[in-house]
Formats: C-alpha cells, structure tokens, sequence
C-alpha cells in the first residue's frame, strides 16, 4: 500500500515536472513567434508579409467602413475634382492664357545657344558664369510677361489654321483673329493687348496691309498670305508672322523663307555682328528656286525690308536685322529682343509704297506740337490713351467709335505725330511670302520666344 502511494505521488510529481517545461516551451515558442513576426518571417497563419500587410490594410479599411470599390470610386472623383479646377482651353480659344496659367510661370520658347566662334573660350565662359545665371534669374518676371503675349500669340494663331478657309473675307478673318487674340491676352488699356494691326498681306502685296472698312477682298485658292500680328503685355511685344497657301504648288517659295528665317535665327546672338546675318539669309534664301506656270524663279530676298530690336512700346527700336549682305557691322547686344523676319519673291526683290493706307503710328520721339484743329487734337489724345506708341488701323478707331477722323488723320501725319505706314508692294503678278519670329538675347542664352508646333 505505501508501496503504491509512493509509486503515484513519484507519477504526479513527474506529471507537474513535463508540465512545466511544457509550459516553458510554450512561452519560449511564443516569444520566438514574435521576434519572428517583428524580422517579417513567415507567421503562425502561414501569411507572407506582403499578405498579412493588406490584410491589416483591408481590415482597417473595413473597420472604417470603407471597401476596396468604395476606395476607387472616391479617386475617380477625386481626379473629376481636379479637371475641374486646372482649366483647359476651349475650342475655339476663349480663356485667357493668364487663367490656364495661374501660378504666373509661362511655357519658355526654344532655348538654344549663342554662336560662338570655336576659339573663342573667353565667350563660352562668359555665358555659363554664375554671374550670367544670377541676372538671367533677377529678370524671370521680365521674361513671364513676354512669354504671356507669346502663348496668347501661339494659341490665337494655331486656331486661325484650323479655321481659316478659301472665301472668307479678309475683314472678316482679321475681326475673327484679333477678337480671339484679345480675349486670350485679356486685353486692358495699354497693360495688355495688340501690338499692332493684323496684315494679310496678298500675294505681290509683301506688308502691311490690312482692311479698311467697305473692304470686300476675298481669300482666294490661289493666293499667297503673309498672317502678321502682335500681343503685348505691358509693351513686351511679339512680332510673329507666317505664311499662308492652300495650292501646294507654293511651297518651294513658303520653304525657302522659313530656312532663310531659321538662317537669320541661328546667326543671331551676343555680339553677332548684324551684316553677317543679312549674309547668311541672303545666301539660304537665293539658293532655292520655284517653278511656276512652267516659269523658273530664283526666289529673291526683297532687299528693303528687315528684321529689327523691339522695345517696350516701340516696334522698330533702331537696330535693322538685313536680309541682305552689306549691312551695318553693328553687334547685337545682352537681354536685346529681335524680329527676326524674312521676305521672298519671286518679283524684282524690292517694295514701294502703294494703295489706300490702313496702318498708322505715333512717332515714338516726338515731343509737345502745337496743334490748331479741334478735331485733330480730340483724336491725338484718343490714340495716346488706347494706343500710346503702338501701331492702330482705321478699323481700330472705327471700333473704339471715332467718325470723320481722316482729316485729322491728315493733319497729324503732316504735323509728324503720327506717320501713316502704306502696304509695301513689289511688282504686280508676282508672290511674296513671310516668316518671323521674336527672340530675346538673354545672358546665358538665346530664346525664341514665339517658337510654336506650328512653325
């Protein structure tokens, strides 16, 4: 019996010992689960991490009672959201550029180098020095406020393109481009607007033409346009041109004044001499010819006219870019901005004044003149207040409500306040054609300003 007892207290004394290292295992399990757990080791569920990562990520979704499908459809409004608030343009072109741009920072032109001579080291230097980079910087809202007028530009020219078709009258396709041009700019006073009239030039008619009122000219298949108009803001101008045909039979003229163009801009650049560019256009220019009729031309570049500087509220501000060789051996200087623009023809490759004037100016240098017509001084002060120094048309004052103003007109030109600037003709019979673009010297480099898809 005590035998029996001894054997079954030995058994539960035994029993009590496994259970307790069993109990210490256990913990020790435990412990190595965690430390496991924490290492991202395979865990007791047989999850990989990944799994039990989006498992919580579920399960904490779910907790916020917000399901998968709840999640995608709230980033689908989400993105409906921001549609709504980045605006985009409207077809036709209707908002201005200053709202599809709201932070103030523009889409910059074409960037590329000055020409600089291969020994010419001392150059290089000069224009990647971090005194260069630092004045390029100080004038960044200098260059916002023209690249504005650029994308305005580019946006109202890119939609007359599209829309522009053979029958249209000229009156009409010129109110349809300027109404868009000073919606885009947000046309204000003398702050922002058009920096000149827009010319539609025909044919053996290089420049500055544009309707005048009673003007029924129609476009016509076969005629040769050159589309020239201006934006500004605050007298930042862009003076940008192309040309326009629909008979395909034109393009060898259209291709030899863009590569004289592109010509005129690849020369351009700090301390490039201004003779050297006319030779170099001239050059590209003359080498193409363009059969017509079953006639050969050598394409011309016409001789009297050029490219110029722009500065603020002034168009032509001195410097002449020729076309020709034989120029000025002036240089063009840091932060100048140019028009860089070529003629051809396939005429004598030489302009004259000629037909019913439509474009006018105030002279940029002209001081205090007496004046003794009444009319004359009521119409003075109308052009200083919505044109100051920039270019108008007739139709320009017809549409802020002048009447009977020619008289005046007269006497202001006679007087040398304002100049009258009538198309520019070459021989009857012949094309002519245009392309320009603005581009502005900064001290690092050389931006062309208005460079679009387009051209």
């Amino acid at each position: 019996m005590s035998e029996a007892l001894d054997i079954n207290d030995k058994l539960v004394e035994a029993t009590e010992k496994l259970d307790i290292q069993d109990g210490g295992a256990a913990k020790k399990k435990k412990k190595n689960k965690k430390k496991k757990k924490e290492n991202g080791d395979i865990v007791d569920s047989g999850e990989t991490p990944v799994e039990k990562e989006t498992t919580d990520v579920k399960e904490g979704k779910e907790e916020e009672g917000e399901t998968p499908e709840k999640s995608a459809s709230a980033k689908k409004k989400k993105n409906k959201n921001k549609k709504k608030n980045g605006k985009t343009q409207t077809d036709p072109p209707s908002i201005p550029v200053s709202e599809l741009f709201p932070n103030g920072n523009f889409p910059e032109g074409e960037i590329m180098d000055h020409p600089i001579a291969q020994d010419d080291a001392k150059a290089k230097d000069r224009f990647s020095s971090e005194e260069a980079r630092a004045i390029d910087r100080l004038q960044i809202d200098m260059y916002n406020e023209v690249r504005q007028a650029a994308e305005a530009h580019r946006q109202t020219r890119q939609h007359i393109q599209r829309w522009i078709k053979p029958g249209m009258k000229m009156i009409d396709i010129c109110e349809e481009l300027e109404s868009t041009a000073r919606k885009l700019i947000n046309e204000n006073g003398l702050e922002s607007g058009l920096a000149f009239p827009t010319g539609c030039s025909r044919n053996h008619v290089a420049a500055h033409y544009t309707p005048n009122a009673g003007d029924n000219t129609v476009l016509e298949y076969d005629d040769v346009v050159k589309m020239d108009f201006g934006t500004h803001i605050k007298g930042r101008i862009i003076d940008c041109a192309w040309t326009l045909t629909f008979n395909e039979k034109f393009n060898p003229l259209l291709l030899a004044v863009k590569e004289a163009t592109e010509t005129g801009i690849k020369h351009a650049g700090i301390d490039a001499r201004l003779c050297d560019i006319g030779a170099a256009i001239q050059e590209v220019m003359e080498s193409h010819e363009i059969e017509l009729e079953g006639k050969t031309y050598q394409v011309k570049s016409i001789r009297n006219l050029n490219g110029h500087s722009i500065s603020p509220y002034q168009i032509h501000s001195g410097k002449t870019v020729p076309i020709i060789k034989g120029g000025e051996t002036v240089r063009m200087e840091e932060n100048e901005f140019y028009a860089i623009e070529t003629f051809g023809s396939t005429g004598k490759g030489y302009v004259h004044e000629d037909m019913e004037c439509s474009h006018y100016m105030k002279n940029f240098d002209v001081g205090h003149v007496p004046l003794r017509l009444q009319k004359s001084k009521q119409l003075l002060n109308t052009i200083n207040k919505h044109f100051g120094t920039l270019a108008f048309c007739r139709r320009w004052l017809d549409r802020i409500g002048e009447s009977r103003y020619l008289m005046a007109l007269k006497d202001l030109g006679e007087k040398g306040i304002v100049d009258p600037y009538p198309p520019l003709v070459d021989i009857k019979g012949c094309y002519t054609a245009q392309y320009e673009h603005t581009i502005l010297l900064r001290p690092t480099c050389k931006e062309v300003i208005s460079r679009g898809t387009d051209y």
